[in-house]
């Protein structure tokens, strides 16, 4: 990637990123059915921050579930970041759609915003379970 498209580590962009967790398992934050308002699956967790105008989280609900169904012990759990103000804040979550894998024990192994790929999901849930 050329010299605009990196950010560079001083950056403010950089520092969202790492606070966000952008970079992958950074986080040790552990959510559970309290926090999500349903049960963890029992291998890994796609958890979505949806809105209701949002057209990519339509799709993005789609291959969650498609992939949820397809490996056993995945559960998809989607979060309506409208009436969840405190988690959105909490986890800095800036837009949506925005999902986290979480591992058997609810802890934030991957995170991306934007529409996913199924492989890309795939791959995710690969450092998950």
């Amino acid at each position: 990637m050329g010299a605009r498209g990196r950010v560079r580590e001083g950056t403010a962009a950089a520092q969202r990123n790492r606070r966000a967790g952008v970079r992958g398992c950074g986080e040790d934050r552990r959510l559970g059915a309290a926090e999500l308002g349903e049960d963890l699956g029992a291998r890994a967790t796609l958890v979505q921050f949806s809105s209701a105008f949002c057209a990519p989280c339509r799709a993005t609900r789609r291959v969650l579930g498609e992939v949820a169904r397809m490996v056993p012990g995945v559960a998809h759990v989607e979060v309506d970041a409208e009436a969840r103000l405190d988690l959105v804040r909490e986890l800095g979550i800036l837009r949506t759609p925005t999902v986290l894998v979480l591992d058997a024990d609810g802890r934030v192994v991957r995170r991306a915003a934007g529409q996913p790929r199924r492989a890309d999901v795939i791959a995710a849930l690969g450092e998950a379970l």
